[in-house]
């Protein structure tokens, strides 16, 4: 066996032999025979059927040859030799196809709905999936630091649901969002440069808004419709970041091709009754759930009119006679089927129910869309044609009416003389039909007979359904109307008799071909190429398909100026190079590939323009200046591909207020060549507060503008109340200013307990706020895994400035009743401590001013403690972690308020904490205070 283009060939091992190749590679496997008389050669894969993926000219031949090999192609391959003399002789290997796709990012948060859009202090699970053969290695990015297990306290990450193998990574947990996690994530995919494929990147931005998508119809359901009208579906987003994708789906296949989407909405002109079904859509944008509502559209018609009769007369054994009960049986499908409604006529005049011309609707749920007219003692009077009308409420749709003629010629003897025993032929000429694709085609089926029976068609050469997506097709008059014929209709149709309207008459049949011609079909349809001057630029437009496959040629233009023509041999595509690319070689480039249908068309849109800027989302807060009237901000950005084109020179900034027509520009100089990745930062200063901006950025190069990215800028007011009124509950973000301390080993968490997952931990942390409510929002720690025996947590809060009194002095200092709600419920509890850390001190240096230990029931209890600070301070609360996952605590209603407090609490550390402080502060100085909350 020869092995082409393999990547590599094992050696035998227990007698297999492994062949390994990348997808769209050439697969190339050649037999070599010996024996006389010279053997026949056949191909086979998997199980010894022959493929039907093989080329005909292949299968038979000593080399097995498949242009471009998909993964679906990988399997087993036999050769089998035989020349009539002795077994056959029979080798194999196994090709294995290696592949690699790009990865998609999917985003999962921990609660579902989160207030205000805002994802601060939250759980995220970033996925990333690719499908690969082989297993692939994942790894995670967060802006150009790589993130590993154990690298980041914040992160976690685990190993995939499928796989155990080579350590690989797949899914990114950020627990307790913090502002550095908002920025942009990257996945890469690798098979370790398997068969030369190249890793694979997907970028994810994930900002304080990311959130899933969510929809809204603007449609009722059902949607109940005449055939001709044209329906407009609307779907609008209501929510979602990065912004969701719309996408119209219907269940019961492809959409109509003559329907058009755009932006939500979906026009269906001229709908028929084949266009019906329930709507779906789909709004996705990679993070949660894809959104989906649907509708259901409903076309009013009737179709399907048939009759029988009871005796049936078309049995000898079985007659009509005069004296006997005559019953006959009307059906006809209905949309919808409550507004169906039938009326009988005899001779054409209204026939009502009687004794003994009895009119009776069948149960809709036994037999839908049925009546029966029963004609007690049939007499000679009885004689006549009865019709049966069928209508929907409303009209608008034309009514189906049914002739049954009663005679003497349907009484003994003559039986039912005057039926005709149908015929069915094609015309001569209509077949086999050979139409262009996109044109309307009737394919006749002549028939005769009476009464004339309804004509069924259906597919003959394969198990494929009609144009119409149904497996049958019926029609009145033997006709079969395809509107906007497409190459996959091509094939054999056979139209055939249905049952004779009850009467046993074997069915007649008749095969018409049908041919189906199209102008090549081309890939890439279209494609932007982004290159620099001075380089080489190639396209390659290929022939996916067409018919007639003969006489292809093709033409190159440049815009309206023809660069190159020729025709085909053995190949199945064409190339064009631009060596040296010039200004004027910038531009749109066709490759039209034509038969004797039409052209086939590639579009190579070749261009210098630099990509967009990508703004880092990671600087949020304006940079505060000490000015009244103006606030600062740090624009920061990466570039997207630099080095795709020439080297870019000056980014042009933009800048207008919101609500604003004037944009206010100037440039920024780039000195050397920008890295992938490398972050551009620019300050913008003079910024009016409290107004909104538009910031906008164009790269620049030599070939002159490129695209451009737009962001805003909001200000937003501080938090500075005065301390006498300072009072956080947790239940708005960002949580009064507090902050988590960097040095510790995880971090305090917000949550409600509505939101709360206690799967793992029942028996621990409290469930409610310190009013009792569920939905209120409070801190805590999780002690849950990875969290281990003395691991500690430290909330700090902002900088409280103590300012001159002439009331106070350092001998006497401003005392302040420091309070809050704790929560220590649990059997694995381990210790709360309170700090006040004045200024200049360290977090060690600063002693606990309360402290407790232990399990302290499934309540809510407050501490009080009077401090007496002499400098900025921070309050901070540091929860320590018992030894067990049953040890969460809370915090609820932190309060700082001038004075001692009332009554405080009995304090297990109360001497040391004034200890503490005393020893620190020398009480002999003299100063005065005023207490206010100042941002730092």
């Amino acid at each position: 066996m020869h092995s082409g283009h393999a990547c590599n060939v094992e050696e035998e091992r227990y007698s297999e032999r492994v062949y390994t190749i990348r997808e769209g590679e050439m697969l190339e496997l050649t037999c070599l025979v010996t024996g006389h008389p010279r053997p026949q050669i056949r191909w086979t894969k998997t199980a010894g059927s022959v493929s039907d993926r093989f080329q005909d000219s292949s299968v038979f031949n000593e080399t097995l040859h498949i242009a471009k090999i998909q993964r679906h192609q990988g399997g087993r391959y036999y050769c089998k030799a035989e020349n009539g003399l002795g077994s056959p002789a029979i080798k194999s290997i196994r090709v294995d196809v290696y592949y690699l796709d790009e990865p998609v990012v999917t985003v999962h948060q921990s609660i579902g709905e989160a207030k205000e859009q805002f994802y601060y202090e939250r759980t995220v699970f970033l996925r990333c999936i690719a499908n690969s053969n082989p297993p692939i290695r994942y790894s995670w990015f967060r802006g150009r630091d790589v993130l590993s297990q154990g690298s980041d306290k914040g992160v976690e990450i685990y190993e995939p649901f499928f796989t155990q193998l080579q350590g690989e990574t797949k899914i990114l947990k950020l627990k307790n969002l913090r502002p550095k996690d908002y920025a942009n994530y990257s996945c890469i995919a690798s098979v370790r440069n398997v068969c030369g494929i190249a890793d694979r990147r997907v970028v994810f931005r994930l900002t304080n808004k990311t959130a899933p998508a969510s929809i809204k119809l603007l449609v009722e359901d059902p949607i109940v419709v005449n055939p001709g009208q044209t329906v407009s579906l609307v779907c609008i987003t209501t929510g979602g970041e990065p912004t969701p994708s719309l996408n119209w789906t219907l269940s019961s296949g492809s959409l109509p091709e003559k329907s058009l989407m755009k932006d939500g909405t979906l026009t269906l002109p001229a709908i028929a009754s084949e266009d019906a079904g329930i709507y779906s859509c789909i709004a996705s944008n990679n993070v949660g759930n894809p959104a989906k509502k649907s509708t259901t559209i409903i076309v009013r018609a009737l179709k399907k009119g048939r009759f029988w009769i009871t005796p049936d007369p078309y049995h000898n054994d079985d007659n009509i006679q005069i004296g006997r009960e005559v019953k006959i049986s009307c059906q006809v499908e209905a949309t919808p089927p409550e507004e169906l409604q039938f009326s009988w006529l005899k001779n054409g005049r209204p026939l009502r129910s009687s004794e003994r011309m009895v009119i009776t609707q069948t149960d809709p749920d036994i037999s839908p869309g049925t009546t029966n007219l029963d004609i007690i003692d049939l007499k000679f009077t009885d004689f006549g044609t009865y019709t049966c009308v069928a209508a929907l409420r409303g009209g608008a749709i034309p009514e189906i009416s049914i002739d049954v003629n009663i005679s003497s010629t349907t009484v003994p003897p003559l039986f039912f003389s005057f039926l005709v025993p149908p015929n069915l032929t094609v015309p001569r000429g209509k077949s086999p039909m050979a139409v262009r694709e996109g044109d309307t085609v009737e394919l006749e089926c002549l028939v005769s007979g009476k009464p004339k029976p309804i004509i069924l068609w259906s597919r003959a050469d394969k198990e494929a359904p009609m144009p119409d997506g149904s497996m049958q097709t019926e029609t009145y008059d033997g006709v079969l109307r395809i509107v906007n014929v497409s190459r996959e209709m091509s094939g054999s149709y056979r139209c055939q008799t249905s049952q004779y309207n009850g009467f046993n008459v074997k069915p007649r049949e008749a095969v018409i071909e049908l041919i189906v011609r199209y102008p090549p079909a081309v890939e890439p349809v279209w494609q932007e190429v982004r290159q620099g001057l001075g380089r080489t630029v190639s396209m390659n437009c290929r022939v996916l398909r067409a018919h007639p496959s003969r006489v292809l040629r093709y033409e190159w233009r440049l815009g309206s100026r023809l660069l190159h023509a020729g025709t085909f041999d053995s190949r199945d595509d064409t190339d064009y190079t631009v060596r040296n690319l010039a200004r004027e070689g910038y531009g749109e480039y066709t490759c039209d590939i034509i038969n004797e249908v039409g052209p086939g068309r590639c579009t190579f849109l070749v261009t210098g323009k630099a990509y967009p800027p990508e703004f880092y989302y990671d600087t949020y807060n304006p940079l505060w200046q000490n000015r009244p009237r103006v606030y600062g901000y740090k624009l920061q950005w990466t570039q997207m591909n630099p080095n795709a084109v020439d080297r870019i020179m000056v980014y042009r900034l933009g800048i207008r207020q919101t609500g604003k027509q004037r944009w206010w520009e100037q440039e920024i100089q780039v000195e050397g060549n920008i890295q992938k990745g490398e972050l551009i930062t620019h300050n913008l200063t003079e910024l009016i507060r409290p107004e909104a901006y538009v910031v906008r950025l164009t790269p620049i190069t030599r070939f002159g503008e490129g695209d451009s990215s737009t962001r805003v800028v909001t200000y937003s007011v501080p938090i500075n109340p005065h301390l006498r009124e300072f009072h956080c509950s947790f239940e708005e973000d960002p949580v009064c200013m507090f902050t988590q301390d960097k040095n510790d080993d995880f971090d305090w968490t917000r949550h409600s307990a509505a939101t709360r997952d206690t799967k793992y931990t029942p028996n621990t942390g409290p469930s409610g706020d310190r009013s009792g409510s569920k939905q209120g929002f409070y801190m805590y720690i999780e002690t849950s895994r990875p969290r281990k025996e003395g691991d500690t947590a430290r909330l700090l809060s902002p900088t409280f400035n103590v300012a001159l009194k002439s009331s106070y002095s350092i001998s006497s200092p401003p005392a302040y009743c420091f309070s809050f709600y704790f929560h220590m419920f649990g059997k694995h509890i381990g210790t709360l401590n309170a700090f006040v850390k004045q200024k200049g001190q360290s977090t060690s240096e600063a002693g606990p001013v309360w402290s407790l230990s232990g399990n302290q029931g499934d309540r809510w209890r407050q501490a009080k403690i009077s401090i007496h600070p002499t400098a900025s301070f921070q309050v901070m609360f540091e929860g320590i972690r018992g030894p067990g996952i049953e040890g969460d605590i809370a915090i609820d209603d932190v309060t700082l308020e001038e004075g001692e407090c009332p009554d405080p609490p009995s304090n297990p550390i109360r001497g040391a904490a004034a200890h503490s402080v005393s020893s620190i502060w020398p009480l002999s100085v003299t100063l005065f205070y005023t207490v206010f909350i100042g941002l730092r």
